[in-house]
């Protein structure tokens, strides 16, 4: 049950007399990057200005803007030669950003890995299929690493190649799989083109999914087609990347390791904390970091503190669902939504499919919003006048939780753009503010 017992169930006390203990070690690690040398100097601040853990909110923020303006080394806190990995954005939209690793970070990253996978179920018999991209992101080789840490054998299969994908599986007796969500829905398809039903034809008993935000209902959709236990996972390149926080089999919250982070909800306007069980943006300062600790980061992600405990027995505080991004939000007809908002709606409706996109444009002065969702091959074959019916439901449930009552399309299966990689859900075609 249990991948480090010791750390997973210590009390809280206990947890927090550790988060300190690290937490001054971070500091004067920090101190040995330029960026944090010379802004903690120009704070007047130093690991003896930690006494206890409400200290830290002393400290300033660090922010991607700042690990841009440091590209490439103005984070690095230890000697070049004693970094053994980097992981870099692409940059394509501006200066990069790059994350760097000691053995000791690579192994640490690698135990948290192995605890989030041991948690959700994974053990030495299983397959363990890394449907993810390879290479400067982090999502593959975290997962990757950390399976095998925990002692599974990993199948390598990176994006891609659908019905290779289906093959590998059936071939190597996968029993589990590492997927975004999106693509594990347009992977059913495949199987249909190949007379498969996932839930006979293979062995898969556990889909860890994550690297793009999804709703619950997702998350449904998947176990129920592919008869699997679907964890959430948490995770971002600053903060190693997956291994953050991660389900447990009673799907209460996801679980973060305070023992390598410490977790901050704010409000992305004031950056007051907000009150538990309010949704903000969270905010991690690493704890176990030599290459690259970096103290107070803004994830920009939302969500909040779930209260209680879980009956699995772990004392990590728990986080809800990734609520979105305060970055993701747009604005229509001056009200904020966010993607996920709509998701939920859509994936509650059993007559239509797993693909939709947001459209945003202007009619005249005004904001437009459209949402294009597949329907069902059921569906279309009932008439039109279900398929009005349905639209109109669809569009009263949106202006329900949205407020904005958007136009909806129902379009043909198969008709909507899909992706290997992160759906692309939101194309805003208005014009810039002045244009």
């Amino acid at each position: 049950m249990y991948w480090d017992k010791e750390i997973e169930v210590l009390p809280r006390p206990e947890l927090e007399s550790l988060q300190l203990r690290r937490l001054v070690e971070t500091i004067a690690q920090a101190q040995k990057a330029p960026f944090y040398r010379d802004r903690l100097a120009k704070e007047g601040l130093s690991p003896e200005s930690v006494r206890g853990l409400e200290d830290l909110r002393r400290f300033p923020f660090t922010t991607k803007q700042d690990l841009r303006d440091g590209f490439p080394d103005g984070f690095l806190a230890v000697p070049r030669e004693e970094v053994v990995r980097v992981h870099a954005s692409s940059g394509t939209t501006g200066t990069p950003t790059a994350v760097y690793h000691t053995v000791k970070d690579l192994d640490r990253w690698s135990d948290l890995v192995a605890r989030c996978l041991y948690m959700a179920g994974l053990r030495r018999s299983d397959v363990f299929q890394n449907c993810m991209s390879y290479g400067l992101f982090t999502g593959g080789l975290g997962l990757h690493y950390g399976a095998e840490k925990l002692g599974a054998m990993v199948v390598p299969s990176g994006v891609g190649n659908s019905r290779r994908q289906i093959t590998l599986m059936r071939q190597f007796g996968t029993t589990a799989v590492h997927i975004i969500p999106s693509y594990a829905l347009k992977l059913l398809e495949t199987f249909r083109e190949m007379g498969l039903d996932p839930r006979k034809d293979t062995h898969l008993r556990i889909a860890v999914v994550g690297a793009e935000p999804h709703s619950e209902e997702i998350r449904r959709r998947i176990e129920d087609a592919y008869g699997v236990f679907a964890p959430n996972s948490y995770g971002l390149s600053e903060m190693n990347g997956p291994g953050v926080a991660f389900d447990c089999p009673h799907k209460t919250g996801l679980h973060l390791w305070e023992d390598s982070y410490i977790l901050e909800i704010v409000d992305p306007k004031t950056l007051e904390p907000v009150p538990e069980g309010e949704v903000g943006e969270i905010v991690l300062t690493t704890l176990c970091r030599e290459a690259m600790p970096l103290i107070r980061y803004r994830t920009r992600d939302l969500a909040r503190i779930l209260p209680g405990s879980c009956p699995c027995g772990r004392t990590h505080r728990r986080l809800s669902r990734i609520q979105g991004r305060s970055d993701d939000m747009f604005i229509v007809k001056g009200v904020n939504i966010y993607p996920i908002q709509v998701e939920q709606v859509l994936m509650g409706f059993a007559e239509v499919g797993n693909n939709y996109v947001i459209h945003l444009d202007r009619q005249g002065a005004s904001d437009r919003m459209t949402v294009k969702i597949e329907a069902s091959e059921a569906l279309l074959a009932l008439g039109l006048d279900r398929l009005k019916d349905l639209t109109r439901r669809i569009a009263h449930a949106l202006r329900e939780e949205i407020l904005v009552t958007p136009e909806v399309e129902l379009v043909e299966p198969g008709s909507l753009p899909a992706t290997e990689g992160k759906a692309v859900r939101v194309v805003d075609n208005r014009p810039a503010q002045g244009d």
